[in-house]
């Protein structure tokens, strides 16, 4: 398993708009939402990356979120073949951000990343602005080969 490995192979995956993110019910029940995310580059990382999405705290992963902050999210082009099938499975725990430099900085990473929501400030602000950060990191690809997998962990 890679700690420190070429994070910048993930770099693609960032330039897809959207992120299957899945939160659990306090009884486990299991829920899959899709949400768009922006994040900063992999390339430098030193530590875990982080995405952002926007959400309304009322729906059924934001609430699950308030009880129970873990989650698992996905992220990976469509395909028609198997041999093209890739992705990133993640694993970590989602925080809601306060206004203040990290919510701008997201904010503006978001903007670049989905031109329309600069119009949208009035929806936007009836949303909160959440962080997943992910403990673990799975790159699947299979035009590499079969099966192949790449994985991180942050501590």
């Amino acid at each position: 398993m890679a700690r420190d490995g070429q994070l910048s192979s993930l770099d693609e995956f960032l330039a897809l708009s959207t992120m299957t993110l899945s939160t659990a019910s306090p009884d486990g029940k299991p829920h899959a939402a899709p949400v768009y995310f922006a994040a900063l580059s992999l390339t430098n990382a030193s530590s875990a990356p982080v995405f952002y999405f926007f959400s309304d705290p009322r729906s059924q992963h934001g609430q699950q979120l308030d009880v129970n902050p873990r989650a698992a999210a996905a992220i990976y082009p469509p395909c028609f073949d198997w041999q093209d099938i890739r992705g990133i499975q993640m694993a970590g725990r989602v925080a809601p951000i306060e206004v203040g430099q990290e919510w701008n900085t997201a904010w503006e990473l978001y903007k670049a990343k989905f031109h329309f929501v600069a119009g949208m400030k009035a929806i936007v602000a009836r949303n909160l602005l959440y962080a997943f950060t992910p403990a673990w990191i799975r790159l699947v690809d299979n035009r590499q080969r079969f099966g192949f997998k790449q994985e991180w962990r942050f501590p």
